[in-house]
């Protein structure tokens, strides 16, 4: 015997299920963030085990290398920048003094062209500042929290990359075991398509990120402002968080520009600069390169941008792309699904903004 539910049973039991669902993924993100994060490097780094285990590698002896090769590599990018931020905090008392003298003109200017007393905006100044030391005490321990937190995971994830790359034949074997045998080509060629999204995704973003650093430092360095190849890297990394991330990697060098430079329309010549890389990352970069194998229109990428956001902050922005990617995946090849699979993408039907039709009329 079927049970059939009405429509509004099954949509409350949707709404229960998705919001249980959501629930224990905020709930559990200590645990599925770095574990996601860990299997989306593993696929990453899969194609290199495979090429040392082609060698006659041993696999634990190739996936120590493989990972040792990863820490070097991030190690000296590391290097380098604490290298650039000694210089950069070497200069910070002159560019708060800067910075200080810059707010006290902007305050002297503000009550004469907006007709405000000086005393309300010097009143307001000091209201903020009180509000910003109440709250500081707070705000150092969650800073601190959070960087402990990031410890905790910066030393979890490599041992959830080597786990995955050691068990995952074992891992193979149980998806394929959990949809049985009749849905076996359908599950190898998901998981296939799977991998080589996140594969080409990830180098696309690696390869993105080379390129949009070396044009900000570049165009920073013919602007002539302080620390360009510093500000130009962050600015990269800052793009890496979709959609937020570039309007934070502006801000940055055109509050520097102001601080550093004699006129105000160098920060303007900064936006510049940032708009024009912006416009080669948006329309060449991204198109031909990162987003060539993840085919999700802009509306569902803001949206889970977003909601990732909300979810697991940062972590939750950088993944939610890729995440969804792997759904669209799915979904593509399970029947019932397909509708959502379209839904994501960014295959425009071909329809007719205006269609005029002649109306033929029968003459008695």
């Amino acid at each position: 015997m079927i049970l059939k539910l009405p429509f509004y049973a099954k949509a409350a039991l949707m709404c229960v299920g998705l919001y249980s669902f959501i629930t224990m993924l905020y709930i559990a993100q200590a645990i599925i963030v770095p574990l996601i994060f860990g299997t989306v490097i593993a696929i990453l780094l899969h194609p290199l085990v495979r090429f040392f285990e082609t060698k006659k590698v041993n696999r634990i002896l190739a996936i120590c290398i493989t990972l040792l090769l990863s820490i070097i590599i991030i190690a000296a990018l590391g290097i380098f920048m604490y290298s650039q931020l000694r210089l950069f905090s070497d200069s910070w008392p002159i560019f708060v003094e800067k910075f200080s003298h810059l707010i006290d003109q902007t305050i002297r200017w503000i009550p004469g062209y907006f007709n405000i007393s000086a005393e309300g905006v010097n009143a307001w100044i000091a209201e903020t500042k009180i509000e910003l030391l109440d709250g500081s005490s707070s705000f150092i321990g969650q800073t601190l929290l959070s960087v402990g937190n990031g410890l905790v995971v910066i030393f979890v994830i490599p041992v959830y990359v080597f786990l995955l790359l050691l068990y995952k034949p074992l891992l193979l074997d149980f998806i394929h075991q959990l949809f049985g045998k009749e849905r076996q080509s359908n599950v190898t060629i998901i998981v296939s398509q799977t991998k080589s999204v996140i594969q080409h995704y990830l180098v696309g973003l690696v390869i993105e990120t080379v390129l949009v650093a070396v044009l900000n430092s570049v165009g920073l360095l013919i602007l002539g402002i302080d620390y360009a190849i510093l500000i130009g890297i962050v600015g990269a990394l800052l793009n890496l968080i979709p959609y937020i991330g570039g309007l934070v990697a502006v801000a940055i060098p055109m509050m520097i520009a102001l601080v550093t430079k004699d006129s105000p329309w160098f920060a303007l010549y900064v936006m510049g600069v940032y708009y024009f890389v912006q416009l080669l990352d948006n329309n060449y970069i991204v198109p031909k390169i990162v987003a060539s194998k993840v085919r999700i229109n802009a509306l569902v990428s803001i949206i889970v941008v977003l909601a990732g956001g909300a979810l697991w902050g940062v972590s939750g922005m950088f993944l939610s792309i890729p995440l969804i990617a792997i759904v669209k995946v799915v979904c593509d090849h399970i029947e019932p699904l397909k509708p959502i699979g379209f839904l994501l993408g960014d295959t425009m039907p071909k329809f007719v903004l205006f269609k005029l039709t002649h109306l033929k009329k029968n003459k008695d």
